[in-house]
């Protein structure tokens, strides 16, 4: 198995600073351009898993800048260009504090919440008698404060969000819209591959005063996909549907005894098992993109990256 790619340490001309993710090393240009590495770790329950997967930030970013170049009409984005397989420079934009959760179906943890008793989510009221994985009447907007490392994201309502400030009225009202259209066109795009978008997040922020579309959008990180073929049938026989997401290492860690709760210790990644997430996200990129995936060569993959990103910089000097 080819080694992961975990950790970058470059040193661009113009570096203002490093910022460092659960999956992204994100390094701020002259504070103009971000250069954004997609690395090789993973994450799940808010805990990156000790072991990186091979491919997986090549897999993440080329899925990320299919879409934003595919929703670019819709409204503006960071993305300026990717010039290496896990890479993406793109505009810095000072970032909104709330992520917009986009939901089609009651699953995951909404579908908790309401089995838990709760009716409503972030003030969108629910019906009575609802099921796991029931498609709602329209697409609902759910957002989430944006939680620091270790820290979960957190549920609030657009009011709240209004109220504390954290976004005018004016400005969330437009991310809604935004968050909406993003969403039919990722849900069009997916129904092309035989696929449902079921939900997603997005990430904005505002450039020059111009709200902007940021990070990565319709990824299986960021995304969770049903296989459209056998939904209606396995809903009415309340099965469990088949997904395309990285909920699988979810379950995987489920199963080893591991939530991120305190205490628990992350499950052996064994180089088996790490080359079986690796097949999954080449498998999950190949049936939402439709196109074969195409290996980046291995060898001295960091001093790759590191000239592809000079070049880049220098261009745009």
């Amino acid at each position: 198995m080819n080694e992961a790619i975990v950790k970058t340490d470059f040193r661009f001309e113009g570096q203002k600073d490093l910022y460092i993710g659960k999956v992204r090393d994100v390094y701020n240009i002259d504070d103009k351009y971000l250069v954004m590495v997609v690395t090789d770790r993973i994450s799940a329950f808010d805990v990156v898993l000790p072991e990186g997967i091979p491919y997986k930030g090549q897999v993440l970013n080329q899925i990320a800048s299919k879409f934003l170049d595919a929703t670019s009409d819709i409204c503006p984005n960071w993305k300026i260009a990717s010039p290496d397989p896990m890479v993406t420079v793109g505009h810095k934009c000072e970032t909104f504090p709330v992520e917009m959760i986009v939901r089609a179906y009651l699953t995951g943890s909404s579908w908790r919440d309401y089995k838990a008793g709760a009716r409503s989510i972030c003030g969108v009221p629910l019906p009575e008698g609802m099921r796991e994985h029931q498609r709602f009447d329209r697409p609902i907007v759910t957002p989430t404060t944006k939680a620091e490392i270790g820290s979960h994201d957190q549920n609030i309502s657009k009011e709240e969000i209004i109220a504390q400030g954290l976004v005018s009225r004016e400005d969330y009202e437009q991310l809604e819209k935004y968050a909406l259209a993003l969403f039919e066109r990722g849900s069009k795009m997916a129904a092309e591959r035989g696929l449902i978008l079921v939900d997603t997040k997005y990430e904005f922020g505002k450039m020059d005063g111009v709200i902007t579309l940021i990070d990565e959008i319709h990824t299986p990180d960021s995304s969770r996909y049903f296989y459209a073929d056998g939904y209606q049938e396995r809903f009415d026989r309340g099965e469990q549907q088949r997904q395309l997401s990285k909920e699988f290492v979810r379950e995987w860690l489920m199963e080893n005894g591991f939530q991120g709760k305190p205490g628990q210790q992350v499950p052996e990644m064994t180089p088996t098992i790490v080359e079986s997430i690796s097949d999954r996200y080449i498998e999950l990129y190949e049936q939402i993109t439709g196109e074969k995936f195409v290996k980046s060569p291995t060898d001295n993959v960091a001093e790759r990256m590191e000239q592809n990103v000079r070049n880049m910089l220098a261009r745009l000097r």
